[in-house]
């Protein structure tokens, strides 16, 4: 296990939280992570980007959304006009699964809380889930990707959204239109509030 990335933040808050989960040894994925894979982006954030798990580029690195997944995200970014640096970007779970197979639910339960304090600290206004998993955590438990996608909904203070993630994509090049307008949607919901 290589935990020497240790990131400094200038707000302690983030500094405890951060090392807290780096050190998390709550579920069995401690024993095979690379790096705690916490989030990375502007923690003043408007919008949240929030996938379901790290694969084998970002626990080496230790950040998300850093393999070929993350590439092609940050290229719709480019896209609609938004800056990597202007988003902050988390995953449900902050260690990588085996072979990045799915989360497993007890596995997301241990490890929410990370996430939730995340949106907590940052106070983003929208929230975009990047893939099922993270609809179905976020939003809804039924909540269908391929019939729903680039919906809206309200959950307290956030406005609420979900994109198909990168790597479907990536498997799926079909779906990359509608990832497209989907993208320019969460653009125009981000003005519409910067302008109110």
């Amino acid at each position: 296990m290589n935990e020497s990335k240790v990131l400094i933040f200038d707000d302690a808050r983030w500094q405890q939280l951060y090392d807290k989960c780096r050190t998390c040894t709550d579920c069995g994925l401690h024993c095979t992570r690379t790096n705690c894979v916490f989030g990375t982006g502007n923690i003043n954030a408007d919008i949240m980007f929030v996938g379901e798990a790290p694969g084998q580029n970002e626990d080496l690195q230790g950040v998300p959304f850093v393999g070929r997944a993350g590439q092609l995200f940050d290229r719709y970014l480019y896209a609609v006009g938004i800056e990597r640096s202007d988003v902050y970007i988390a995953n449900i779970l902050k260690c990588r699964p085996p072979q990045n197979r799915d989360p497993l639910p007890e596995e997301q339960d241990r490890c929410i809380n990370y996430l939730r304090e995340q949106v907590r600290l940052v106070r983003p206004r929208i929230i975009v889930c990047l893939g099922r998993i993270a609809a179905m955590r976020l939003i809804r438990k039924d909540y269908m990707i391929t019939k729903e996608h680039g919906q809206w909904v309200q959950r307290g203070d956030f406005l609420m959204t979900a994109v198909y993630h990168p790597a479907l994509l990536l498997r799926d090049p079909r779906k990359k239109e509608d990832m497209l307008l989907d993208m320019k949607a969460v653009k125009e919901k981000l003005d519409e509030l910067h302008k109110a």
